[in-house]
């Protein structure tokens, strides 16, 4: 199937038959992911096939990126068929939220909390799913993001870093120094959403704040490859090895993608001011692709090893669909016949290695042989950044791109 029309000689962001491609892509996978709803309470997650999977455990991140996910697609226009904004909404407050020790749980096994520590992670997705659902109108959103955001001030935020702590036992005791690129990375992109939802300027100056420091300071002193891990001083641990799917050792060309996307849209959001955004976005993109992408099959590896070697060569689904993001932001503020090529290029393989046909969604990962395969991922975990690969194309702009879809609503009927 063509992502769009290769022989088109404008760029596939304005093109009719990829535009018309992303809407498509996108009501697929709303309709494969509205059968997440689980009888009483919270969400299944599903399998390739979009049949619940027996686990009774719930995720914070599985609850957040839904309601998020879907709080944008309703922006969009495409309706809430299935009522998953407040269905999350709901067990958020009822089941994730601590009514004991305050904060949110990671994870609930059958309605019982888990034995997990909580961390920034999980916390900045549920001001993440606050902030689009008060974009979307939703009448539980401010108290949700007035919680969540008392709690980060109170435990995650270190402002003499400007940046967020990562873990911590259920009842807040402090049980270690590890911390961490991708919780700030997600609380970027939260803080920015919560600044498209209220406009309070403290939440895009925490943003800018952690940007500075991965790019203009740990990238740009790394050879613009970000380190994911650091001591309690914040220097990088470059030692660290933790879990395979959270906190893999070395670095994570996905994560680049993602950064160099936020860095535009902060940059965006704040008023474009002078410096060198836009070269550093660019420098995160290249580097990125020059080390991950696999020039026999397709596909990005998913992590390296600190001078930009392959470490981990799986290929999955979610670098690809941030790399997508990423090359969209660049195109839509300096755009390239070179960026105009990988954008294609990674449309063009998501369409035939990534994206079920059959089901709708995209398949998690692909083995040697270029087919689906089961090793880290059980069944489709999420929509969230299939999603957004297929949507943040379809806005013209780098930030508000939220308050841009719900204007066009290029989802609606």
């Amino acid at each position: 199937m063509q992502a769009g029309d290769p022989n088109a000689t404008a760029p596939w962001l304005e093109d009719a038959t990829h535009r018309a491609f992303l809407v498509h892509d996108a009501k697929r996978a709303l309709d494969f992911f509205d059968r997440s709803a689980r009888q009483g309470a919270g969400f299944h997650v599903l399998d390739l096939k979009g049949a619940p999977q027996v686990s009774q455990v719930q995720e914070i991140h599985t609850t957040t990126r839904l309601v998020h996910s879907y709080a944008l697609a309703s922006l969009a226009g495409r309706p809430d068929r299935a009522g998953i904004i407040d269905r999350g909404m709901d067990f958020l407050w009822s089941h994730h939220r601590d009514a004991q020790h305050g904060g949110y749980l990671w994870g609930l096994d059958d309605g019982a909390p888990m034995d997990r520590p909580k961390l920034a992670y999980g916390h900045v997705f549920v001001l993440l799913a606050a902030s689009s659902a008060k974009l979307a109108g939703h009448p539980d959103a401010d108290r949700l993001l007035t919680d969540i955001t008392e709690v980060l001030d109170r435990h995650y935020w270190d402002d003499g870093a400007g940046l967020f702590r990562d873990e911590f036992t259920r009842d807040w005791q402090v049980f270690s120094g590890y911390r961490g690129m991708n919780a700030n990375m997600h609380g970027v992109e939260a803080l920015l959403a919560a600044h498209e939802a209220t406009g309070e300027s403290v939440f895009l100056d925490r943003a800018g704040r952690i940007l500075r420091f991965f790019i203009a300071g740990q990238a740009a002193s790394h050879g613009w490859r970000i380190p994911e891990h650091y001591h309690e001083d914040w220097s990088p641990d470059p030692a660290y090895a933790g879990d395979p799917m959270f906190r893999p050792a070395g670095t994570t060309p996905g994560h680049s993608f993602e950064m160099a996307r936020l860095l535009l849209q902060w940059w965006d959001a704040a008023g474009r001011p002078a410096g060198d955004a836009v070269a550093q976005a660019r420098a995160l993109v290249d580097t990125a692709l020059a080390d991950a992408w696999n020039p026999a099959q397709g596909g990005l590896a998913y992590t390296l090893q600190m001078d930009g070697a392959v470490d981990i060569a799986d290929r999955y689904w979610w670098p690809v669909t941030e790399a997508i993001g990423a090359l969209a932001a660049l195109q839509k503020v300096d755009p390239t016949d070179q960026t105009e090529a990988w954008y294609r290029r990674m449309w063009q393989f998501a369409a035939e290695r990534f994206i079920d046909h059959d089901h709708g969604g995209w398949f998690p990962e692909i083995g040697p042989d270029d087919r689906p395969q089961v090793t880290q991922f059980a069944g489709k975990p999420d929509i969230y950044h299939a999603l957004q690969a297929d949507l943040l194309p379809l806005a013209r702009g780098l930030s508000a791109q939220a308050s841009e879809l719900s204007r066009i609503q290029p989802l609606q009927d």
